[in-house]
């Protein structure tokens, strides 16, 4: 024992080896051979500079009996080696038997089915299938004895130690039989994971933390490069589905500049991974390094498949998707338009394509206030979508959904909460109560009620939105509880989740993420709501400046967080600070969203109550009654912006009179 340093993991291995060699090894003879092994161990330790050294778990005893007992299982049961030799590039933890007993088919010679079956056994391949399984259960049996695995309850997930992978791996590397093994891993990963949409999220769950092991195990053979390049594709789609931009961008730039190198600049499947990397920056709000990969994948697809070719206008959507969270809405709706005609003549009126592309040209109507339009393509999307889909299709749903929006963003409130709330009952009965699409219409209904200050109605709602503790959505429906919290006057309850959602969006994101972003602008917010104003401030300049910098000063995020800054000091009396900012929001909101865009109307607002504040009434009466006209004339009299505004300019002539 003292020998073996006390480590669990060495006295196993070591009474294992005992055991099945008695009477011929005694305790006596095991420490024997043990204690001659030291060039063994040395070549282990110290193979490329001492990497195992390093590792604070590689002690002598381990690696020293590991060495014993893969000798000893070397030479008596080959297969089970094997076996071993192709489970140390998974990670460790939570390891599928279905990874396992696949055989390479490119290379079988090279590679023997691990099964036990021989790759070329034609004959009663019944028996040979029984044989192989009986096999591979004697193989995994030797693992297990020797404690270099580990298995689950149900028998079906393997678990490895870390440093038993690292030996194995150095050893296959030391004897020239490294890239064949991680050849079959990337092989047989490769043919087990899914396409990242939401059917095949629990099997890319399981998968994908081999896939993120598999990042780090770029082959060297073509074929494989090709295997490893799809593998990251595909988790890469995974990852942006779930939100982890980071993972996506990584895996998705891993396999673009393989498939640049063993396919070229212009394949059709480095194309797609190159969309995925611009998918993953726009998750990040990196619009512009999004906008380049955009354009150069359009530009290519239009060279080669051209202009109206499908792909060609996937690509063009999404650089005008790029443009919309840009702020660029003429930009936007400039390319909407050409892909929404292009389909229309190409695929149909009613082709889903040409359906998805009307609902994004209505999105940039919605955005810049011209709702009449976006209600129209709204309508017209809903009724082709009923007829050509169903009208609980998820598609149709989508759809519907849109519509609510529109109405919910002019105050019609009723209508809203009806579609909102038949979206959410066919998604619960279509898709289940936990899919991404029904949360995400739950969080919708919720917020109907929450602009209409139905603030227990909404909690209840938002509570049940969740699907995972810092999965986006989750944290997109703890705001949205934080902000119910925060109207009723519930600060400590708000703050508490708003700090949750930010802290966890940085660790998970970014701290220049546009909803971390987001996150540390509702704290601020509540910071301010409390009299808090040096941590309002604080928090509300650090995410203007972010926004500068990343999206630039004339974007509507930026604007937005520069009045929320202003209201701060119009809170503390800092009427000119406050003048100067909302001045400039409103000028520069003209310019780029137009003179009677909502968020423009909004600023003018705020600028009224600041000069009502400094006691500049006629001034203050004039502007609040220009932004009562526009807003009647664009939200309608009765939404809940016009209403304010309105009994705060009757408020005010009152008081003039």
């Amino acid at each position: 024992m003292e020998a073996l340093e006390y480590m669990p993991l060495a006295i196993v291995q070591a009474a294992v080896y005992i055991s099945q060699r008695a009477p011929r090894c005694s305790i006596r003879q095991y420490l024997e051979k043990f204690e001659e092994s030291d060039q063994k161990r040395s070549n282990l330790l110290d193979y490329e500079g001492g990497q195992l050294r390093r590792d604070p778990e590689a002690k002598n005893s381990i690696i020293t009996t590991w060495q014993i007992s893969f000798d000893h299982i070397r030479e008596s049961r080959p297969s089970a080696a094997d076996l071993l030799s192709l489970m140390s590039f998974f990670d460790p933890q939570g390891i599928p038997e279905t990874l396992l007993r696949k055989r390479c088919e490119r290379n079988p010679q090279k590679v023997q089915d691990l099964s036990g079956v021989s790759s070329t056994d034609s004959d009663n391949e019944n028996a040979s299938h029984s044989s192989g399984s009986d096999e591979f259960e004697d193989n995994i049996l030797v693992l297990l004895n020797f404690s270099f695995i580990s298995i689950n309850l149900d028998g079906t997930i393997f678990e490895m130690h870390g440093l038993v992978q690292l030996a194995m791996r150095k050893w296959l590397e030391a004897h020239g039989q490294l890239e064949q093994w991680k050849q079959q891993f990337l092989h047989n990963l490769d043919a087990e994971f899914p396409t990242g949409e939401y059917e095949n999220w629990p099997q890319c769950q399981q998968l994908f933390p081999h896939a993120k092991s598999a990042l780090i195990q770029r082959p060297e053979d073509q074929c494989s490069l090709r295997d490893w390049a799809s593998m990251l594709y595909r988790a890469a789609w995974y990852a942006w589905g779930i939100g982890t931009a980071l993972d996506a961008e990584k895996m998705a730039v891993q396999s673009m500049k393989a498939r640049k190198k063993i396919l070229g600049q212009e394949h059709e499947d480095t194309l797609w991974s190159i969309s995925m990397v611009g998918n993953a920056f726009m998750l990040q709000g990196r619009w512009e390094e999004a906008k380049k990969l955009f354009v150069q994948v359009m530009e290519t697809r239009k060279a080669k498949l051209g202009a109206d070719h499908p792909s060609t206008l996937t690509s063009i959507a999404n650089l005008a998707s790029t443009y919309r969270n840009q702020g660029r809405w003429e930009d936007a709706e400039m390319l909407e338009v050409q892909v929404m005609e292009t389909s229309k003549a190409k695929l149909g009126a009613d082709h889903p394509s040409t359906l998805i592309s009307m609902a994004n040209l209505a999105s940039t109507y919605r955005n810049q206030g011209r709702w009449e339009e976006a209600e129209k393509l709204d309508i017209q999307v809903i009724e082709t979508s009923k007829v050509k889909l169903g009208a609980d299709h998820p598609s149709t749903l989508i759809s519907i959904a849109n519509l609510a929006s529109t109405y919910r963003s002019q105050g019609r409130w009723e209508e809203a909460e009806k579609l909102f709330m038949q979206v959410m009952e066919t998604s619960k009965a279509k898709l289940g109560a936990d899919h991404p699409s029904t949360l995400t219409s739950v969080a919708n209904l919720a917020s109907t009620f929450w602009d209409q200050g139905r603030w227990e109605e909404a909690e209840k709602l938002e509570v049940q939105a969740k699907l995972g503790a810092d999965h986006p959505s989750t944290l997109t429906s703890v705001a949205n509880l934080a902000s119910t919290f925060w109207n009723q006057g519930r600060w400590e309850e708000a703050e508490k989740l708003e700090v949750q959602v930010m802290e966890t969006r940085k660790a998970k994101l970014r701290a220049d993420y546009p909803s971390t972003l987001i996150s540390m602008a509702n704290l601020a917010s509540t910071y301010r709501n409390q009299g808090r104003w040096e941590e309002a401030e604080k928090l509300f300049v650090q995410v203007m400046e972010t926004h500068k910098a990343k999206l630039g000063a004339d974007h509507p995020s930026t604007l937005m967080n520069m009045a929320n800054l202003a209201s701060t000091f119009w809170d503390q009396g800092r009427w000119e600070e406050a003048e100067k900012l909302f001045v400039h929001v409103i000028e520069t909101s003209k310019a780029k969203l137009g003179p009677h865009h909502p968020s423009t109307l909004v600023i003018m607002n705020n600028l009224a109550i600041t000069w009502k504040g400094q006691g500049r009434h006629l001034k203050a009466i004039d502007l609040m009654r220009d932004c009562v006209q526009s807003q009647n004339r664009i939200l309608g009299v009765r939404h809940p912006h016009s209403m304010a505004s309105a009994r705060t300019l009757a408020q005010w002539q009152e008081q003039g009179s």
